[in-house]
């Protein structure tokens, strides 16, 4: 989760006329993250959340996988109910899907979704974004910590574990997801609960009102978007802590209503 790759992104004109995606990797990991995602492709190519596959050059130096050209697709926001029902209706055939050979498992993500005790150990850049009191973060803490422990990542379904706007797009009443760097296999809840902060943030629905009963999925969201949001950007993705930080405004206060919390205190 995260995205933001350095990865090149081409689109490409073909001698018929027709154009193409051509997403070509930079670096080891874009390499590493690129393979990750051809499978998927290569696997599940016929399935119609996806992409039209295209095909894939394993170059050892720059692999490059090539997909159908979905730039006069509709990218939101804005969003609409349907449009919502469609994401939905998609995230359950990808949760159906067969897995892909080597799938790793969403338990393995374990320490990247639960961060609230890399919070608890450095506070000040999750308290340097202004959201909270360092006090309420003091009487909150327990609490959060405690929620998080108990998410349950364990399952059998597929996911793609970064669903976000700018990885979903639709063409008619069909809802297509992109990058599937991170597809895992584990709770059927995780990639509708981490859609939500990024949904109700674009104004959508208040998360709750789809995925009712996720306290923990609360908590954690906030705690991972909140782990980052402070620091300094990574090189390359000048933007993603301002992402980060506008899907935490809708996560933590998500996780503040699910836990019973009492209301966020701003000031010192």
């Amino acid at each position: 989760m995260g995205g933001y790759s350095l990865a090149l992104r081409l689109r490409l004109e073909l001698a018929n006329g027709n154009f193409a995606f051509a997403k070509v990797a930079t670096t080891e990991d874009t390499a590493r993250w690129l393979r990750r995602e051809a499978v998927v492709y290569e696997h599940l190519g016929t399935q119609s959340f996806l992409a039209e596959f295209l095909g894939w050059d394993d170059d050892p130096n720059q692999p490059f996988l090539l997909l159908e050209d979905l730039s006069e697709a509709h990218w939101p926001p804005p969003w609409t109910p349907a449009r919502v029902d469609a994401v939905l209706y998609a995230l359950a055939d990808v949760r159906r899907a067969p897995l892909p050979p080597q799938t790793p498992t969403l338990e393995a993500e374990r320490a990247v979704l639960t961060r609230w005790a890399a919070i608890a150990e450095n506070p000040a850049p999750f308290l340097s974004l202004g959201l909270c009191s360092a006090a309420w973060l003091e009487n909150a803490l327990p609490t959060l910590l405690d929620a998080e422990k108990a998410l349950n990542l364990d399952g059998t379904d597929f996911l793609h574990l970064d669903v976000r706007s700018d990885n979903l797009c639709f063409m008619g009443d069909r809802a297509i997801i992109v990058d599937w760097n991170w597809s895992s296999v584990g709770s059927g809840d995780a990639d509708i609960a981490c859609w939500l902060p990024s949904l109700h943030s674009e104004g959508g629905p208040l998360p709750e009102t789809i995925l009712p009963d996720a306290a923990p999925w609360a908590a954690a969201l906030a705690g991972f978007f909140g782990s980052s949001a402070g620091l300094p950007p990574p090189e390359g993705a000048p933007t993603v802590r301002t992402v980060q930080r506008t899907q935490l405004e809708s996560a933590l206060p998500w996780a503040v209503r699910a836990l019973g919390l009492p209301p966020v205190e701003i000031g010192v």
